[in-house]
């Protein structure tokens, strides 16, 4: 939820630019988050005119006394439950700065949306309650910060009106909470003594606490240092998706940090290669006076180049200091699956819009970050954290951290979902240098001698990938080699890669687990998309279970790539069964392909749906043909 509290934020200072800081509130459960944040909209004068009445009425109306947290809980469930259950932003100004408040959840099970606020603060407040002292929720706090990068953390004693302003027992909480956070490596800029309800503290200083010489909580945000803006930082470009328009091959993304300009040679992460930009597009597509020639962090373009150069999503365009291209990665990072993270375990890593099938080969550290306990070396449970270092099935750009904090974060992806996340330590590139035979760093591709509009002109059709995807002895090969016959007998010029006669050549060298299959399908659309780039119509045959890994076939080979649900029944499979695989399966002999029928991800968007047990094969090659020409690959004749 994001709260703008006062029109005033929409004003711009006369005398420039002002700081902006990210602050991110935590803590435990009734600590007082909201009642403080609700003080300090009130203290600033952020409120709408009216808005205070008006909830003190509601508050009367429901025969309930006011609290300053009803101006958060803005959910009826909120209200309801009496808890914060969702991650809200709330923007004000203090003298000198805008401040972006960020409320985040303290119940352990709302720790995913506490996870989200702190990873994009600057600075924290953690606040406890006076007279119940340090929890174990605070202790985790204290740690997810650290975890997260969060390094200048401001606390705050609330509720002080409920022990008399007790400075014995302020001293022992802030000893206690000092220790805590030093051990770490985090040292408070300031523990401060406050009544939320009551406004000690907050924004005037208290004679009830006169023996307190610190700051204010407005005044801690004065001194919180600011992020270094994403502008200052080297230029990060990542590429979710090529466009197709004309004779130009647009390249769309944020920018998410630096400045990318016309005639700026540009690195492509991580293949490697160089190009300029040749035009930046924007929409709605501008006049000719009002022509952009530069871009910042925070905004969406598209960018042409001054040559033909095969990207895909996930690929990172930089500039002066390109990001690494990594194989393996060491990251600090908080599990939320309820199966513990151990050796061994094959997940998708996502940095950015980038993803890639990885296996964990360490858990170094593994924390319970309520108890600070090491709970071993060999897993990591849910809910807590851990340092590990995993091997990416392929090379991904990535930054760490400490270098760039907007684009060195890093998700992990099991079974379909998210399960954890954190911050890029460090990363590994010489495996990939380690593996290329002698006298191969300098490779130069070589661009084909006929292009692809010659080819298009002899053979009547332009490139493309058309990929046959469904279960075993659903039709597939059948249907692709009754395609490459069409297009074959109509004069051009066709290529069928069956999935089984790739393997027992090119991929012999793999076997069946998920990260095999991955690195199949990966080379597999390597090949077909090399094929179509030449002018060739690549037609795939492979059973492609993931549909993770068919969208990363469908990347490769860019926008000419046609999926193809052969979405036959099990049963009529199992009938037909002309390879026995099932009877296989079923004796034991063949364990791995049960997980192949059991796991099998149907395309949810198939360019074509076709069940051969309803549709006889010259049907299904009709509309084929039908789908080939409505798209432009196929040219009447």
């Amino acid at each position: 939820m994001n709260v703008l509290a006062s029109d005033v934020l929409k004003t711009k200072n006369n005398a420039g630019a002002r700081a902006a800081v990210r602050v991110v509130i935590v803590g435990h459960v009734d600590h007082g988050k909201s009642t403080l944040i609700g003080r300090l909209l009130h203290e600033t004068g952020s409120l709408p005119d009216g808005k205070l009445e008006q909830l003190k009425a509601v508050a009367k109306r429901r025969g309930m006394p006011f609290e300053w947290a009803f101006l958060l809980d803005a959910l009826q469930t909120e209200r309801d439950q009496g808890i914060t259950i969702d991650t809200s932003q709330i923007r004000f100004r203090t003298p000198t700065r805008d401040v972006v408040l960020i409320d985040a959840p303290g119940h352990t099970e709302f720790l995913r949306n506490m996870i989200t606020g702190a990873s994009q603060a600057d600075a924290a407040l953690l606040i406890v309650d006076a007279l119940e002292g340090v929890r174990e929720q605070t202790r985790r706090h204290g740690y997810l910060l650290q975890l997260l990068g969060v390094h200048q953390v401001a606390v705050v004693i609330n509720k002080m009106d409920r022990i008399e302003y007790d400075q014995v027992r302020f001293d022992a909480i802030r000893t206690e909470l000092t220790d805590h956070l030093e051990s770490l490596g985090l040292t408070p800029s300031a523990i401060i003594p406050i009544s939320a309800r009551h406004g000690d503290g907050v924004a005037r200083r208290s004679e009830q606490t006169a023996w307190y010489e610190g700051p204010t909580v407005l005044e801690i945000f004065e001194r919180f240092k600011t992020a270094r803006s994403a502008d200052q930082l080297p230029l990060r470009f990542p590429v979710q998706a090529i466009y197709k328009f004309d004779d130009r091959r647009i390249i769309a993304g944020r920018v998410e940090t630096g400045r990318i300009e016309v005639g700026q040679t540009i690195t492509i992460t991580p293949s490697g290669k160089h190009a300029k930009v040749r035009a930046i597009e924007a929409w709605p597509v501008p006049d000719e006076s009002n022509v952009p020639l530069s871009a910042r962090a925070g905004q969406s373009i598209g960018v042409t180049l001054d040559q033909e150069i095969f990207l895909q999503r996930g690929d990172v365009i930089s500039a002066a200091a390109a990001p690494k291209a990594a194989t393996a990665l060491r990251a600090r990072v908080f599990w939320l699956h309820e199966t513990p993270l151990e050796t061994g375990t094959a997940l998708t890593v996502r940095i950015g819009t980038a993803e890639a099938r990885a296996t964990i080969t360490a858990t170094p550290k593994a924390i319970d970050p309520g108890a600070l306990e090491t709970s071993g070396h060999d897993a990591i449970a849910q809910n807590h954290v851990g340092e590990i270092q995993l091997t990416l099935a392929t090379p991904l750009a990535a930054d760490t951290y400490e270098a760039s904090p907007q684009t060195g974060r890093v998700v992990l992806d099991l079974d379909g979902r998210i399960a954890g996340g954190g911050l890029i330590l460090s990363t590994e590139t010489a495996a990939v240098e380690s593996q290329r035979p002698k006298g191969t760093a300098n490779i130069v591709p070589v661009d084909f001698a006929v292009s692809a509009d010659e080819r298009a002109q002899r053979f009547g059709h332009r490139g493309a990938v058309i990929w046959f995807t469904g279960l075993p002895a659903s039709g597939k090969s059948t249907l692709a080699r009754a395609l490459e016959r069409h297009v074959f007998e109509r004069g051009g010029a066709p290529i069928l890669l069956d999935g089984d006669t790739v393997r027992s050549g090119l991929n012999s060298d793999l076997r069946f687990s998920a990260q095999d299959r991955a690195e199949n399908v990966r080379r597999l659309a390597e090949v077909a998309a090399h094929l179509s780039r030449s002018g060739t119509i690549a037609i795939v045959a492979a059973v492609s279970p993931s549909t993770q890994d068919r969208n990363r076939a469908r990347d490769i080979a860019g926008e000419d790539f046609f999926e193809i649900h052969v979405a036959t029944e099990i049963a009529v499979c199992e009938q037909r069964d002309p390879k026995s695989h099932y009877r296989k399966a079923r004796s034991g002999s063949l364990p791995d392909f049960t997980g192949v029928t059991a796991q099998y991800e149907e395309p949810l968007r198939p360019e074509l749906r076709i069940d051969t047990s309803e549709t006889t094969t010259d049907q299904a090659i009709a509309a084929l043909d039908r789908l080939l020409r409505s798209s432009g690959v196929l040219v009447n004749r």
